[in-house]
């Protein structure tokens, strides 16, 4: 029986979100929202990748399979496909533009942790 963390959730949490506040914030994005954030939609997004998926439909099976895993993997509640598409079709791609994952250049500078990351 699993004990620990997640490995996604482990992943994440070396994501500074801080800095995603900042984006989002520059661009307004989060106002007038209810239930999906920018944050739940980069979560999502981030889980598509490393899990390969291919389609709207193939992520919302697979986020619905984990539904009880959800909080433990980051997510704040159910995600549909629909909300996603309007979340994809509306919202400002420059947030996920402004804010990338680091590379693994970006965390390690001559073999010792970069300051950035911590």
């Amino acid at each position: 029986m699993n004990s620990g963390r997640t490995v996604f959730s482990q992943l994440i949490s070396f994501l500074p979100d801080r800095e995603f506040r900042r984006c989002v914030a520059r661009y307004g994005a989060d106002r007038r929202l209810r239930e999906f954030s920018c944050w739940d939609q980069y979560l999502t997004m981030v889980f598509a990748q490393l899990t390969y998926r291919e389609s709207l439909r193939d992520i919302e099976a697979c986020l619905r399979s984990l539904q009880g895993k959800l909080y433990h993997l980051g997510f704040r509640g159910h995600v549909s496909r629909s909300t996603l598409a309007d979340a994809n079709e509306n919202r400002d791609w420059r947030i996920f533009a402004d804010f990338r994952m680091p590379s693994p250049e970006d965390c390690f500078v001559s073999g010792t942790l970069n300051k950035r990351m911590s």
